[in-house]
């Protein structure tokens, strides 16, 4: 069948990383990945597809399982260099039904089909010679082929598979897709380009078209982090009273009430984010220890992701001295200050944000009469940047995820301790934005385009460098 994008079918042994190799190719974590050999038994085609176009198609294969016994039959014959690929494709024609050969069936029909090679191995076990069957057998089929060298365990036979490799396949590339950037993944493109003359433009196209849809998803994920901040800062609770003032369970409650808003939007925010760079699943199976081990109001998120002490006065500076705690409680046309001031200089992000008492926020309300205990918009200057860092976090962790890594990802709590988010100078102006967000004022369309364009600044410089 004739297909006006390359297609490349990823072949080999079992259990090398040929699915893993397809699921971060193909940015598609739907690729079904196992260390059980046997778990691909049918090919499947994994096509990267951007805006309705697809620029090329990964092909997914079962391992070979009687290589051996499939060249010795394509050598009973003996045929000239220009008749192999008839060779095999007879043997693909007689045995189509054959159960023993099942898996050989499956792996050289998209081949004969046009797909380029692309061979599995793993590099981390040493070079054996039953391997050259299924070299010989792909050289068989005349299809342009690379090999890939996957490094799965810490061992490393790479030289010896590299002299061994060289003597069947035009290039010989060491790739590792649970760990794979975006460089990395670019670079193998370019590789692939050179399998076929008329592959070379449709593939760095691809290249150009992928890089550019990758700088919308980061101006994407600024889009959904500017909307998560304002929607956050300015959002405010209430809740009903029963008597002339409320009482302590009621002012617990609606604080709790108050935070669950806030962890909601948190949460789909980043499901969002998620789902921007392909990870929906990954997002809805293993989730960032964020949602799990670290709430949005914990002395640990607050310690990593806040501002500190000296942060904290420059940022105070730009939008003016720093609001103390405190709850305000208005009924009847009183005012009643609950709570005390922290002052202009906080001592410490973990101290930020209440555990037991309540946060930094204005309770606030009376309306027509009945009343109620109002909580937002949030007034500490600390949450903002902790909700910041958390989503710049995880849009860095994501954006430079492998597809085929399905593991919980992990934070590196020293490395991000000694981590600059954000400049002094973008601090000023973003705190500037945050003292809008949390006015209760309406956000104007350019106000918010306006903090969109420095978080987005903000990513590119994290994600790309």
């Amino acid at each position: 069948m004739s297909k006006n994008y390359p297609r490349f079918a990823v072949v080999g042994h079992p259990n090398k990383g040929k699915s893993s190799i397809v699921s971060t190719l193909a940015h598609d974590e739907t690729v079904q990945i196992s260390d059980i050999p046997g778990t691909t038994t049918k090919q499947r085609s994994f096509p990267l597809q951007i805006d309705g176009e697809i620029l090329y198609e990964l092909i997914d294969t079962p391992g070979f399982q009687r290589a051996r016994a499939l060249l010795e039959w394509l050598e009973r014959e003996e045929v000239s260099a220009d008749r192999k690929v008839e060779r095999v494709q007879r043997f693909v024609y007689e045995h189509r039904e054959d159960p023993r050969f099942h898996d050989e069936i499956e792996l050289l029909e998209p081949i004969l089909h046009g797909a380029g090679i692309i061979y599995v191995v793993d590099g981390s076990k040493p070079y054996g010679a039953e391997y050259e069957a299924e070299m010989e057998i792909l050289r068989w089929t005349g299809q342009p082929s690379m090999a890939l060298i996957n490094l799965i365990d810490d061992t490393d036979y790479v030289a010896e598979w590299k002299r061994a490799l060289g003597h069947y396949f035009r290039l010989v590339r060491v790739f590792n897709p649970m760990e794979a950037n975006f460089s990395q993944h670019i670079a193998l493109l370019e590789s692939m380009a050179q399998l076929r003359e008329e592959w070379t433009a449709p593939v760095k196209r691809s290249i150009d078209i992928f890089t550019t849809y990758r700088k919308q998803k980061i101006a994407d994920s600024a889009q959904l982090i500017s909307e998560l901040l304002a929607a956050s800062l300015s959002y405010v609770e209430s809740l009903s009273i029963s008597g002339e003032e409320a009482s302590r369970k009621e002012k617990e409650k609606m604080l709790e009430r108050y935070k669950m808003h806030l962890r909601k939007i948190e949460e789909q925010s980043h499901r969002k984010i998620a789902e921007t760079w392909n990870h929906s699943k990954l997002e809805k199976e293993a989730q960032l220890p964020l949602f799990q081990e670290m709430d949005l109001f914990s002395r640990e998120s607050a310690s990593l992701f806040g501002l500190g002490k000296k942060e904290m006065i420059v940022t105070g500076a730009a939008g003016g001295a720093l609001t103390g705690s405190g709850v305000d409680l208005m009924l009847g046309g009183t005012s009643m200050m609950l709570g005390s001031a922290i002052g202009a200089v906080i001592g410490g992000a973990g101290a930020l944000l209440g555990f037991n008492e309540i946060a930094e926020m204005k309770v606030l309300g009376q309306k027509l009469g009945s009343r109620y205990i109002e909580a937002g918009p949030m007034q500490n200057r600390n949450f903002p940047y902790i909700l910041l860092r958390r989503a710049l976090y995880y849009t860095q962790e994501l954006a430079n995820r492998p597809h085929a890594d399905r593991s919980k990802i992990q934070m590196d709590s020293q490395e991000l301790l000694g981590t600059e988010w954000i400049s002094t100078g973008q601090k000023k102006e973003i705190e500037k934005l945050h003292q809008l967000f949390r006015s209760g004022s309406a956000v104007k369309e350019k106000q918010l385009d306006a903090y969109c364009r420095l978080i987005q600044a903000i990513l590119l410089e994290k994600i790309e460098h």
